[in-house]
């Protein structure tokens, strides 16, 4: 039985963003038809793996840069370096291994930022999971060894030092101990230490170390911060290619909303990450845009103007006319897994819109002879499914939950073979 959205929660929804004119019914969503993501520019028709390798995903991958994340001024820089500032073994009581790298890196700027690493005790690199984290490291878990570092306020657009109080805040989203029993390892960054989060965010972080390489002004196909935080998630693979540790072969990018588009662009951009996972990642991340269901394209640049490129802003009110769709982001992945997860009470994710995409990307896994999403319709809930694309829909509102961890490890067991 395919997932239909509770009329009692569009009802709610529709109340608490009213402000956003925002559409929450299947019978207004507009009539479109989704950009071919089998057909070339000049027309040639995408027949074989060779040319959507040679030709069509270079095409996509140049227009999801020009009109909607933007484009990065540099790629490694050569002054990049990292630093192991913790190392400790027997942690968590269960013989688990924490570091802390320091990745530190130099432009107009200096900036850093302290990688948190939780390993299994084991005598052979691990496959591990990499997260990008809303409120510091010390929020993600409760150890007392993990520093209260600074973290943004964005009102006051300055950095605090967070209470004790806060620590392990954000545990619930973040299983550390169970995913270590799975075998995994798992990594996790302040985004804030990237690019902090708030319209004038270009004088910090990566933007202000890098962005004077663009010249005197900021070209409208500039990096946001959606680009920013996606390039640091490389520069942490680039360590853990150095890290004997680690499985670098095996590195799971995963993102929750926000950061979910990240995980997405991230995955899109860098091949070496094996698998890719967005959750709640809605509009500019799994939802299809020309759905205009929940948040738009209108309401996201509008609220974040910083989040994507100036052109994407062209586009405002305008879905028909971008040349891109989100079902060719997770195209982009191909032929590596990728999941897409969805809550059902997060309308403004338009969790419909987002199973759409992972279907409709399915045609570019074929062309490699591999299995898309194995369902025609959106599943029921907390009924995942699995080929090289997942998909599941669960219970709850907007959030990331142990439930979609368990699945997310399911997955990756299903493509390491483990």
């Amino acid at each position: 039985m395919a997932w239909k959205a509770n009329p009692e929660i569009i009802r709610k929804m529709s109340q608490e963003y009213k402000r956003f004119n925002a559409n929450y019914d299947e019978k207004l969503v507009p009539q479109y038809k989704l950009p071919e993501v089998l057909v070339c520019i000049d027309g040639t028709r995408v027949t074989n793996k060779d040319i959507w390798i040679e030709k069509r995903r270079k095409e996509i991958y140049e227009l999801f840069k020009k009109f909607m994340y933007g484009r990065a001024p540099v790629n490694k820089p050569d002054n990049m370096t990292f630093e192991l500032i913790d190392h400790k073994e027997n942690v968590l009581g269960c013989n688990a291994i924490r570091k802390v790298v320091r990745i530190s890196y130099e432009g107009k700027i200096k900036g850093c930022a302290n990688v948190l690493i939780y390993l299994p005790d084991s005598n052979k690199p691990c496959p591990i999971f990499l997260i990008l984290n809303f409120n510091g490291n010390h929020a993600v878990i409760n150890d007392a060894e993990i520093d209260l570092t600074p973290v943004w306020n964005f009102q006051l657009r300055k950095k605090i030092i967070p209470e004790e109080k806060t620590r392990g805040t954000n545990s619930s989203r973040y299983p550390v101990q169970r995913i270590i029993e799975r075998g995994y390892g798992f990594a996790t960054c302040y985004y804030g230490d990237i690019v902090p989060d708030f319209a004038d965010c270009y004088e910090y972080g990566v933007f202000g170390a890098f962005d004077y390489l663009f010249g005197e002004k900021r070209p409208p196909d500039a990096w946001g911060a959606i680009g920013g935080w996606a390039w640091f998630l490389s520069r942490i693979q680039d360590y853990f290619e150095k890290d004997n540790d680690i499985d670098s072969k095996k590195t799971i990018v995963l993102g929750h909303s926000r950061l979910g588009k990240t995980a997405l662009w991230a995955g899109a951009q860098d091949e070496r990450f094996s698998i890719v996972i967005s959750n709640d990642s809605g509009c500019g991340g799994a939802a299809l845009s020309r759905r205009k269901y929940g948040e738009t394209i209108e309401i996201i640049n509008t609220a974040f103007p910083h989040w994507f490129c100036d052109n994407f802003k062209k586009f405002n009110n305008r879905e028909n006319e971008l040349p891109i769709d989100q079902h060719m982001l997770i195209a982009l992945v191909a032929p590596r897994p990728v999941y897409i997860a969805s809550a059902d009470e997060d309308l403004w994710a338009d969790p419909l819109g987002e199973f759409l995409s992972a279907k409709n990307a399915e045609p570019v896994y074929k062309l490699f002879g591999l299995e898309g999403l194995p369902v025609d319709d959106i599943p029921d809930l907390d009924t995942p499914c699995m080929g090289t694309i997942g998909y599941h829909i669960r219970t709850g509102k907007h959030d990331l939950t142990t439930y979609d961890w368990e699945r997310f490890m399911d997955f990756a067991d299903k493509h390491l073979n483990r």
